[in-house]
């Protein structure tokens, strides 16, 4: 699964319907004279992608990724990314059947914001599945290396880079599920052993 093209909307600097596409596969550049919004087109992905950290897009609350604070008349910022999915064996699961999957994310000034996936209502924790299915999780501190960590990188200790590329690999979430779920099997079993006492001296 790859980006095959981006439209931003009242998003940042992007006042009107802007698409953006021509994307190679595997590797891509993003040129431009300065203030030409070549970051806030790395900022649209990492906001449809779901990122928390809003310091990492340039913004303190969600209400600045809006053109202009919403004083220009634009009250909402919407982004939409058309994923190519023709290789089935790269593709989310329960999405195999999908050639291109579109997800869009919206936000309103107010704070009200909302996520579709192929023009259905979604919620966060769906379109995070569908990410984190194919190794994608913006908020792994290790998906963007900003300038000026690339040297912190390189000094890691193994340990370091170990837990990096678990982080980076999407494997750590599973085991942090694993852990939940048996937290939910050990509660289950102690409420049944309970019930069995009290089943007992009926």
């Amino acid at each position: 699964m790859h980006i095959k093209s981006i439209v931003l909307e009242g998003f940042k600097s992007y006042a009107q319907r802007t698409e953006v596409n021509g994307f190679d596969p595997l590797f891509n550049a993003i040129t431009g004279l300065n203030g030409s919004g070549k970051s806030n087109i790395l900022d649209s992905i990492c906001f449809l992608l779901g990122i928390s950290n809003l310091s990492q897009v340039r913004a303190s609350n969600l209400q600045d990724l809006v053109y202009k604070n919403g004083q220009a008349g634009i009250t909402k910022a919407s982004v939409s990314i058309t994923f190519d999915n023709s290789d089935k064996k790269q593709s989310p699961l329960g999405f195999e059947v999908h050639d291109e999957i579109t997800v869009t994310r919206q936000v309103v000034i107010g704070g009200r914001n909302k996520y579709l996936i192929n023009g259905v209502n979604a919620n966060n924790t769906r379109v995070q599945d569908l990410f984190c299915s194919v190794g994608l999780n913006v908020n792994n501190p290790h998906f963007l290396i900003m300038q000026g960590r690339i040297t912190k990188v390189l000094n890691m200790k193994p340990p370091e880079i170990l837990s990096m590329i678990e982080e980076a690999a999407g494997t750590r979430m599973y085991e942090y599920k694993k852990i939940a779920a048996q937290k939910t099997i050990e509660k289950k079993e102690a409420k049944l052993k309970e019930i069995k006492t009290v089943i007992k001296f009926i």
